[in-house]
């Protein structure tokens, strides 16, 4: 499947809506956008976009239905259904990547002065973002130099001017510490950006599994078979051969330019109050795109959006394999909450078992690598709570939950340098933690006793409901 493919779906199903009046790529595009996501509606593909002639998709993501439509799933999931599912298929062997030798992403082919990424209608987000914003929904191709294995890192990308785009490759992640191998090199590090594919290849990106060569390899086990790529032409980086836009080019490690501000995930501007910050720099050397390109963006901004529910998918889905591959018994659910910028809050959902099964469960997972890093509150609750069903952790927060009882804090853990709640005077890296733990006490005699309808009744009350009239 490619993106024009999951566009089709989306509309077959009505989670998709064409709009033909002339739109704005200035501000209007976005907050067109951004609407409809805060309203759950449909996915938009902007057909008319003034002085262009391609297209510009936003909201893939953006209901749990075209979530769970992206992975070839039942529509019908919840985001934590679809979060199960991707763990049970990934978390053993994977099925490897594949190459393949051609694509429609070669329809088009632009290099050396010809290069002109003002041919794409880049839309501009928000009032006070520093520029257009060519990468939204896209990811960065890089191969570590050491070991071979390929990067794919989902990294905003703002048009500098026609030939280059800045790169936010934030401190310590994977694309900083593969960047740094080529700096000690003394070489620039190629790249190849790639904007608009299948949609679970954006969710690819976003993931790490330690037995996979790429995130290329995580596709195939959750389609079933192998994912395909081909080797970028100029870079030879492998890319996906139904993508609908790829910039081949390079990054200096030693020319970082001016980027930003930009209305973060986050729902603030976090770049040091508005401020430009040097990032590294995309050089562009060649395009690649089909005809009539689909540009894939997002508007990101306050939750809950597109950006936000993929943020959370992945998440859930990572951490529910970090937990599930320690061997921890009774965990039913996993979610770490879109409502929470997609990183920020995990719930998870477990049958308790013995006398600190609950409290085991919320250290452990602040030890994954996914609870590691940016998580700032983790919340358990019994089996009979989903996590996702934030009405019934609330809940279990108000009933089950003694403060003192219940609370642990953390001083320090790794934090992004996005947290808006970070004291902007210290240091952006480290956050303390709370864990809060909103199960009854396993080891209690004497327990609540919980309100329950009545079975046979229940059953009664559904067979005769259309006789009731409630719709």
């Amino acid at each position: 499947m490619d993106l024009r493919d999951f566009i089709n779906r989306c509309e077959e199903i009505g989670e998709l809506k064409k709009i033909k009046a002339e739109v704005d790529w200035d501000l209007e595009l976005s907050h067109v956008s951004k609407v409809t996501e805060e309203k759950k509606g449909p996915g938009l593909l902007f057909e008319n976009i003034k002085g262009y002639d391609s297209p510009v998709f936003t909201g893939a993501f953006a209901t749990p239905a075209r979530l769970a439509l992206s992975m070839n799933m039942d529509p019908g999931n919840s985001l934590c259904e679809s979060a199960e599912e991707w763990m049970e298929k990934t978390i053993d062997e994977l099925i490897p990547a594949k190459e393949v030798k051609d694509g429609p992403v070669l329809e088009n082919v632009i290099s050396g002065d010809a290069v002109d990424l003002n041919i794409f209608p880049v839309p501009k987000f928000f009032p006070k973002d520093g520029g257009r914003y060519i990468g939204t929904a896209t990811f960065l191709v890089i191969k570590d130099p050491e070991t071979g294995k390929i990067n794919l890192g989902t990294y905003r990308m703002q048009m500098l001017d026609n030939k280059r785009c800045g790169v936010q490759i934030l401190p310590g992640k994977r694309g900083e510490r593969i960047m740094n191998k080529y700096k000690a090199m003394g070489k620039k590090m190629p790249c190849a950006a790639v904007i608009g594919c299948d949609p679970l290849m954006m969710m690819a990106g976003a993931l790490q599994h330690e037995g996979a060569q790429s995130q290329y390899d995580i596709i195939g086990s959750v389609r079933g078979s192998p994912s395909e790529y081909m080797l970028a032409p100029m870079t030879g980086l492998p890319i996906p051969a139904a993508a609908e836009i790829v910039l081949e080019g390079e990054i200096d490690p030693n020319n970082f330019q001016p980027e930003g501000p930009f209305g973060e995930y986050t729902g603030y501007y976090t770049d040091e109050l508005y401020k430009e910050i040097k990032k590294p720099c995309l050089e562009v050397k060649q395009i690649l795109h089909r005809d009539k390109p689909i540009l894939w963006a997002t508007s990101v901004g306050r939750p809950v959006t597109d950006v936000h529910m993929l943020l959370s998918f992945t998440r859930t889905a990572m951490l529910w394999s970090d937990l599930a591959k320690m061997g921890i018994p009774g965990i039913k659910t996993v979610n770490v909450m879109p409502e929470s910028a997609g990183r920020f809050w995990a719930v998870v959902s477990v049958k308790t078992m013995y006398p600190g099964h609950s409290n085991q469960v919320a250290n452990a997972v602040i030890s994954t690598i996914t609870g590691s890093y940016g998580i700032k509150g983790v919340i358990v609750v019994d089996d009979d709570i989903d996590a996702d069903d934030v009405q019934r952790v609330f809940w279990a927060l108000s009933c089950r939950y003694d403060p003192k009882r219940g609370t642990q804090m953390i001083d320090r853990g790794r934090s992004t340098p996005l947290d808006p709640a970070l004291d902007p005077d210290q240091s952006k890296l480290i956050t303390s933690r709370i864990l809060m733990d909103a199960t009854i006490p396993f080891e209690w005699k004497e327990k609540p006793v919980p309100i329950a309808l009545d079975e046979d009744t229940i059953e009664k009350v559904m067979s005769r409901w259309p006789e009731y009239g409630i719709d």
